[in-house]
């Protein structure tokens, strides 16, 4: 090999690196210095909603199962975001106390107007992941087995890290006699 070729494949990979890591930088960065949240490994991420939703106060204090407002769960792969007729249900009648007013107050104009609360999604899988809701909830598998304690959240936020090697582990307990082909998830 020529010292020329030798110099120009090390510059090569050099810039290559050199590329690499800036970029990884803008990646995982947020320009307000924070980490930015993007898809999958967000374990404790927990946006800002347009209302404060407690799923403390309605699971834990008002004993609302899940599957109530998450209709979907049992039915379809994904879950669902519960409609606002779903919370209209209740919020018709309560109107609620101290701050919780005006969240139930826009939650209110929103179904009046036919709009819809654009919530942030919290729990992030990339495209090429497909996570059956359907499958585990019928297995038995729990809300807060993947969730966490999520009728003590006064504000939700991503318990698991949601990562393949999390979710293989689950499926590796036998008692779970769950799935390992890669086909059961990567469609």
């Amino acid at each position: 090999m020529s010292m020329r070729i030798f110099v120009g494949s090390v510059k090569n990979i050099f810039i290559l690196f050199f590329t690499a890591a800036i970029l990884s930088g803008c990646l995982f960065q947020n320009p307000d210095g924070g980490e930015r949240i993007g898809i999958g490994y967000n374990k404790g991420y927990s946006p800002e909603q347009p209302i404060a939703f407690s799923h403390e106060l309605h699971v834990s204090t008002h004993k609302i199962q899940c599957q109530y407002c998450h209709n979907q769960v049992e039915r379809s792969k994904s879950s669902n975001i519960p409609a606002l007729s779903t919370c209209m249900n209740c919020h018709q009648q309560i109107a609620g106390e101290g701050e919780d007013q005006a969240g139930i107050k826009k939650l209110r104009e929103a179904y009046a107007d036919n709009k819809s609360i654009e919530w942030v999604k919290v729990h992030m899988l990339p495209d090429h992941v497909q996570f059956n809701h359907q499958a585990h909830v019928t297995k038995g598998v729990s809300c807060q087995t993947c969730h966490g304690e999520i009728e003590k959240m006064a504000k939700v936020y991503q318990y698991s890290d949601l990562s393949m090697g999390w979710c293989i582990n689950c499926h590796r307990q036998p008692e779970n006699k769950a799935p390992l082909n890669c086909t059961t998830c990567h469609h």
